[in-house]
């Protein structure tokens, strides 16, 4: 596992090895615009209409949960189905996972209940950094 994916797991809680959620929450910043990945999810989630649920994530109040048909719905087929191939799942599967660890990951990712100022990737290494001396 690389350093993204291990502060992502310490992020999320996930430690397995392998294809696991923290991996693939990574992946999925690392796709959805580089050094934007955060801002970049917010906004995919905003413009698919989950405004709400997305900011109750970076907010500092309860997380609201998603579906795994929210998850396509903001993040779209095409997106899924490079994220299917690059694990070895299918789309189904990976919105699964996804729905279960993108309410934690962002919350833990945004503990000021916003987005940093910063969000390049160097700027998420050292904020998931922090979460592992916690």
């Amino acid at each position: 596992m690389g350093l993204l994916d291990s502060l992502i797991g310490a992020a999320t809680g996930q430690h397995s090895q392998g294809g696991d959620g923290a991996a693939l929450v990574g992946a999925l910043l690392q796709q959805l615009g580089g050094n934007q990945g955060l801002a970049g999810l917010v906004q995919r989630f905003s413009e698919g209409g989950l405004a709400e649920l997305v900011q109750s994530w970076v907010g500092t109040g309860q997380n609201l949960p998603v579906s795994a048909a929210q998850i396509e719905q903001a993040l779209g087929g095409g997106q899924l189905a490079e994220l299917a191939q690059q694990f070895g799942l299918q789309p189904a599967q990976i919105a699964a996972q996804l729905a279960e660890q993108l309410p934690l990951a962002v919350d833990r990712l945004t503990p000021q209940g916003r987005l940093p100022e910063a969000v390049g990737m160097d700027e998420l290494l050292g904020q998931l950094g922090g979460l592992l001396r916690r």
